[in-house]
Order: structure tokens, then sequence, then C-alpha cells
């Protein structure tokens, strides 16, 4: 696999929250729900999205947005609309501390406020429930807000948004894993847009994955993790002497070659581990570690904690919450 599938693999839709939310201006939403990941797309109307701590962004139909967690941020009509709604933890809504989950359902997967006669806004969310440990490497460099315009060249994220508009409010026999599948669609394209950009903040990892020596050593240990690599044998695998390739890979990656094995190694174990069924001995020999006792005590030395209790944690805060950003936007020109 290519770093990028292996590193997009972890923001992955099972079940993700989505839902169409039809409002009467003045509206305004505070989002609280701490999720790791969200997308907003209009299909009617304009919005403003509000990061905490930042500047109000105009999202015109069409335009798609990722919000990365866990800051709160408010979508509204006006920057200046005061809050009516906020969305707390596991999407519960209220309105003055009162739950309206009954009171604005419309639908299916349909919520708000259509008042007969007057003009309202339609948008569209989508909120990833869980943050995976493989995808934090890539989520980490993601800025506080991402703009995709429509139309801006990428027609398939255009046609996207319209199929997700379509199956929405659709109740058939699948439906969640059709709505999973074109949300986790959505977002790869707008990710892959923005690290496309040059000089647009991609982190180091995946600049790198271009280079004619580099690159190939990235996609040797995501493809084959539990191989017992050395920094000769990976040297060797591409033709290059072992000082060269150590000098290379520091100098683009920001990190040698083996502490970047490590921790991909751990990322890995700490996504496979949320999987009760899977034993930490077989995440071990997945990984590269030779036994369980090994995965283990790497895992306690870097991250903390054993991995039966990372299973504990995981199983018990599903919606993840990671560190403190600095709000950052970036609107992606077409």
């Amino acid at each position: 696999m290519d770093t990028l599938t292996g590193l997009l693999d972890g923001p992955k839709a099972r079940g993700a929250f989505l839902l169409r939310s039809i409002l009467t201006p003045p509206w305004s939403l505070r989002i609280e729900d701490g999720a790791p990941l969200s997308v907003v797309t209009m299909v009617r109307g304009d919005a403003w999205i509000v990061p905490e701590g930042g500047t109000p962004v105009l999202l015109r139909p069409g335009d798609v947005a990722i919000v990365r967690g866990p800051e709160p941020y408010t979508v509204a009509d006006a920057p200046q609309s005061p809050v009516q709604v906020v969305i707390g933890p596991g999407q519960v809504c209220t309105r003055d501390g009162v739950s309206v989950a009954e009171s604005m359902a419309l639908g299916v997967r349909t919520w708000g406020e259509a008042r007969p006669g007057e003009d309202h806004a339609v948008m569209l969310s989508g909120t990833y429930r869980a943050e995976h440990e493989i995808g934090r490497r890539l989520l980490d460099h993601l800025p506080t807000l991402l703009v995709r315009p429509s139309g801006d060249g990428t027609a398939t994220e255009d046609t996207l948004v319209r199929l997700l508009t379509t199956e929405l409010t659709r109740d058939e026999p699948g439906q969640e894993l059709v709505l999973d599948r074109l949300l986790d669609l959505l977002v790869v394209g707008v990710l892959r847009s923005w690290l496309a950009v040059p000089d647009g903040g991609a982190p180091a990892w995946y600049r790198a994955q271009h280079d004619e020596v580099v690159g190939p050593v990235l996609r040797l240990m995501h493809d084959d993790p539990a191989r017992p690599w050395t920094v000769a044998g990976l040297a060797a695998e591409v033709g290059v002497s072992r000082a060269g390739l150590a000098r290379r890979f520091t100098a683009l990656v920001g990190e040698p070659p083996m502490a970047y094995l490590a921790t991909w190694r751990l990322a890995l174990a700490a996504d496979l581990l949320r999987d009760p069924e899977r034993t930490v001995a077989w995440v071990a020999h997945r990984v590269g570690y030779s036994n369980p006792f090994a995965l283990s005590a790497a895992f306690k030395r870097v991250r903390g904690l054993t991995p039966q209790e990372h299973r504990w944690l995981a199983a018990d805060a599903p919606a993840a919450t990671g560190p403190v950003h600095a709000a950052t936007t970036v609107v992606l020109a077409g």
C-alpha cells in the first residue's frame, strides 16, 4: 500500500452519525460533541462555520468543510446569530438545557425547523464517532477547518455530495454501510486535494513518499510491518547505502527509519487492539513483535499504559478527545 492509503485507513466511518438539517433563519448550532472529525456541506442556503477562537468562514452550497475536533465550533446562518441549539456528546441536542430530539425530528435522518412558507437552509453533516490510531498521524496535521469549494475542478467530490444528498434519507437494507462509504470517499477526496497543494501544510511523511528512495522504503514498512526490518535491510531493498538511507530518511521524514517504524507499529497495534476478538499475541505478531510481552513493554514505555488498558479505554470512550490545537483554517482555492 502507498503511505497515504495506510494513514487514511484510520478515519474510516463505522456507523457514522449522518444527518440532514432543515433550518429557518436565524439559526445557530453550537457543536460540542468532541468528535475527532466532522464533515459539513450545504445543499441549500449559505452557512458560516466559526471555529473556537478562529475566524468565521462562509460555506456556500456544494462546499465541503472538514472540521477537526475535539474543539467546539458553531454553524450558523450569520456569525452574529445567537446560539439556539447545543449538540453535545452522543449527538444529544438541547435548547436551553431541554432535549429537542423528538420535537425537531422531521423524518429519516432529518431534523430541524422548517416553517411553511419560509425560506430555509438545508445542511448535511457527518460525524466520525471514533478516532483511530493510524489516522491520528494524519489528523494531527490537519487544520482546525478545511474547506473545499464547490466546482474547484474536483468533479468527483461534487458528485459524491449529490449522492450523499440522495442516499441520506433513504431507508433501505444496508443503508448505513452505503452512507459510511460515501462519507469516507468524500473525506478522502478533500484530504487528497489538501495534500496536493504546494506548501499547504502536508506532513513530512506525505512529501517524502514522492522521493525515489524514501518513498519505496515507506511503502515497504507499511506493506509488511511484521518483517524484522533493519536500516541495512531497507537500504539493500532500494539499492543505497545504510548511511545514505539513514541521512536521507531523517532529513525528509523528520525522524530516523527505525523510529518511524516503531511508531507505525505501535499505531497499528493500537488500532488492532480495538477489536476484542484479536488477542494481544496475535496483534504482536501482526505488527512485528516477537511475543506479547515485547509488545506490552514497548506499548507501556511509549504510551504509558498496557495494551489491555488501552483496549478498555477504547471500549469505554469510543469518541476520543485529543490535544487542543490553535485554530487554523485552510480554504482550498479553485
